[in-house]
């Protein structure tokens, strides 16, 4: 018995060995007609099992950025397991410098000539940026294997291969997606179209496919139980993903970029039980925003979590909450919300009414309440403020001004920049004031904050109790 217990552990070690010797690295094929329209010339990236000597040549994409300067950029994808090494060549120009954004994950690449190398042992979603250039930026996107992968014949799938997909509604541009239904987008499928869950119900969009320049990502209206994992959009019009007035929406894994004008990342409108996890957004407005009601939508905004993620605002902020509301009922709350393990790599805006990586600016008789920002780490501001707390009555969009700002932590925030605007604190009027605010281990260029005055923050009228900790 002894014997046998013994070979069974050795077996399983064995099963564990060849494991890490079988790790894979997967690239998908491009459809003939994205190859030249969508490849950029930039960078040449291979991709190999650490130690191997055979490299794997990737795909690289253009994807436009910054609305300011519609720069062209660069993204490339693959999946993996194990340990790989990245190579990237710089075709135009010589490397003087070189970093691998985000900071904290520590990614210390080496220069040799013009090549870059550095280690990957977890998937991971990067920037690197040659000679402080982050419009011409290289964008890495290193996935996890996927394990499960749905049968394309079950009737409830709805299955796209790799190769260029349209939709038939000519008219919305748009696949609809019913009820019971799990979405999957092969590696290498590329769609010209959003998908639309509206009043639907238990429905996943999975994969590592991709959306092109739809004029929407992914729009989820009156519906319930929607989980979006893998996808990546380039350059959608308008959302890259909309909610509105729906229950339980998860996002994990999601990619994204966008350079025009009311291109938002993720907009929640009178949306509950949001949960944002591991996502990348580079994005020319507000990278994720939270409403109540606006047009058709009406509702509380509460329960949401945002964790281990990356925001880029070319333009406007990276968290934006409150604004929009309802000022007939004046009874619409946004709570319970927690962003937690962060990395703001960019915040870029001119107008101080729109400025803030961490903004609550609540009109309309919107209330703000129970509201926690823990572990942001803000690399650069460009131009713009690091906190924008503020009861507002916003001509251009607010019928009304917001009813109060409260119960709101920011602990464990970092950032590094020198010329940044100083932060706002500022209520309405008497009955609607910012209040019982915390700052808590807050850290500006290396050196712990004490003082609102050290915080570098703009302390205006009917403000209540705020302390730094």
């Amino acid at each position: 018995m002894k014997i046998s217990l013994k070979l069974i552990v050795v077996f399983l070690l064995l099963l564990g060995w060849n494991s890490i010797l079988r790790a894979e690295i997967l690239v998908y094929p491009v459809p003939q007609g994205i190859y030249y329209a969508r490849h950029n010339d930039d960078y040449t990236v291979k991709v190999r099992q650490a130690g191997e000597k055979d490299w794997v040549d990737l795909f690289e994409y253009n994807v436009k950025v910054d609305m300011d300067t519609k720069s062209d950029a660069t993204m490339v994808q693959f999946d993996f397991s194990g340990k790989v090494e990245v190579l990237i060549r710089k075709n135009n120009g010589e490397i003087r410098s070189a970093i691998v954004r985000p900071l904290s994950k520590g990614i210390q690449p080496k220069i040799d000539g013009n090549f870059l190398l550095f280690t990957l042992d977890k998937p991971q979603k990067l920037s690197v940026e040659f000679n402080g250039d982050c419009l011409n930026n290289l964008h890495v996107f290193a996935n996890p294997i996927i394990k499960d992968i749905p049968d394309k014949n079950d009737p409830n799938v709805m299955y796209f291969e790799s190769g260029i997909h349209e939709p038939t509604d000519a008219a919305g541009k748009c696949f609809r997606i019913p009820s019971n239904t799990t979405v999957y987008l092969e590696g290498g499928a590329v769609l010209k179209g959003c998908l639309n869950c509206d009043s639907v119900e238990n429905v996943k969009i999975l994969g590592y496919g991709m959306l092109l320049e739809p004029q929407q990502g992914i729009s989820v209206a009156y519906s319930k139980n929607v989980l979006i994992d893998g996808i990546t959009v380039v350059n959608s019009r308008h959302y890259i993903v909309s909610g509105g007035q729906s229950q339980g929406i998860t996002i994990k894994n999601l990619k994204s970029f966008s350079y025009q004008g009311w291109s938002d990342g993720l907009d929640f409108m009178s949306c509950s039980d949001i949960v944002i996890d591991d996502v990348f957004l580079r994005n020319s407005d507000d990278c994720l925003a939270f409403y109540t009601h606006r047009w058709n939508y009406y509702g509380d905004c509460r329960k949401v979590r945002v964790q281990n993620s990356t925001l880029w605002a070319d333009i406007a902020h990276p968290i934006n909450i409150g604004t929009h509301g309802n000022t007939k009922t004046g009874d619409e709350v946004l709570e319970d919300m927690l962003f937690k393990n962060i990395d703001i790599l960019e915040h870029d805006e001119d107008d101080r009414n729109y400025q803030g990586c961490m903004t609550i600016n609540v009109g309309d008789h919107n209330l703000a309440r129970n509201i926690t920002f823990e572990d942001i780490r803000v690399e650069n501001i460009q131009e713009g403020q690091l906190f924008h707390l503020r009861v507002m009555y916003n001509q251009k969009y607010n019928t009304g001004p917001g009813r109060g700002v409260k119960d709101i932590v920011f602990r464990n925030i970092s950032c590094t920049g020198k010329y940044i605007n100083p932060s706002l604190i500022e209520g309405y009027d008497k009955n609607c004031k910012v209040e019982n605010i915390l700052f808590e281990n807050i850290v500006l260029n290396g050196k712990r904050v004490t003082t609102l005055e050290e915080l570098n923050v703009d302390k205006k009228d009917f403000v209540g109790k705020v302390r730094i900790k």
